[in-house]
């Protein structure tokens, strides 16, 4: 199965795919912190990967609907005249437990943008549908919250989540370095080496957040999924900090898109 998730990724990544004609589609929007994210799977095969910066969510709540339909509308549109065809059905993700109202409300931002059907389904279950995990615990650090599942036997044990993601990470690298947090993320994906040191307290506060969402299964291995740990190390300092045996993956930060879009009707 892992060699299946990493071709499946790497595809994802390259952002098209085979021709569509005659092939079931289905669309998931992954309306992040940081970036909203529109995939395409045609027989269950990545045809179109597109994103758009964010800022409409706020710890997976929608904080600004009409910049939140407006970047799904544009992502759809540019999907249809790249594709060839009309996107009427999708789904979409919340971070586990938000109150209802929130988690609808994502709903209501695809409906907005022009989709007929909207599916909704929470992030975690999204990034097992895409990494399968049997027996372990699906992590997704996300911009504004870390979602945790656990899995026995491919069942859900338990499902949580806590806030602290990305963008927290940023801050700290902000502070530290005096500077802006717009300039935050680039910087910690064009110096890595240098960022990593200083992000070592924010990545121990969200293996915190993991040991206590895990207590009772510290045998399992965390599987780690979302783009705020996409910086080489990442893994090697929770594994080391918690004792556990982490498994990374390329292209992590789409992996619950992927999912989102496996989710789809």
């Amino acid at each position: 199965m892992a060699d299946s998730v990493h071709d499946l990724l790497v595809e994802a990544a390259a952002g098209s795919g085979a021709p569509t004609d005659g092939a079931r589609l289905q669309v998931g929007v992954d309306l992040g912190t940081a970036s909203c994210v529109l995939v395409v799977l045609a027989d269950g095969r990545p045809v179109r990967v597109d994103s758009r910066p964010s800022g409409a969510l706020a710890d997976g709540v929608v904080v600004d609907f009409a910049r939140a339909v407006a970047s799904v509308r544009g992502l759809r549109e540019a999907a249809q005249d790249a594709l060839g065809t009309s996107l009427t059905r999708a789904a979409t993700a919340y971070p586990p437990c938000i109150p209802t109202a929130d988690a609808r409300a994502c709903t209501f931002v695809c409906e907005a943008a022009g989709f007929d059907e909207v599916a909704l389904v929470d992030e975690v279950t999204a990034a097992q549908r895409t990494l399968d995990v049997r027996d372990g615990v699906v992590v997704d650090v996300g911009g504004g919250s870390t979602g945790v599942g656990v899995y026995r036997d491919g069942a859900l044990v338990r499902l949580d989540d806590r806030a602290g993601g990305g963008h927290h990470l940023d801050l700290v690298l902000a502070g530290a370095l005096g500077l802006s947090l717009e300039d935050a993320e680039p910087y910690k994906r064009a110096h890595p080496s240098e960022a990593l040191p200083v992000l070592v307290p924010g990545l121990q506060r969200i293996a915190e957040n993991v040991r206590a969402l895990t207590v009772g299964h510290e045998d399992l291995p965390l599987h780690l999924a979302g783009g705020a740990l996409m910086i080489p190390g990442a893994g090697d300092v929770l594994a080391g900090y918690l004792e556990r045996t982490v498994v990374t993956y390329p292209h992590a930060l789409l992996i619950t898109p992927v999912g989102i879009a496996r989710s789809a009707p």
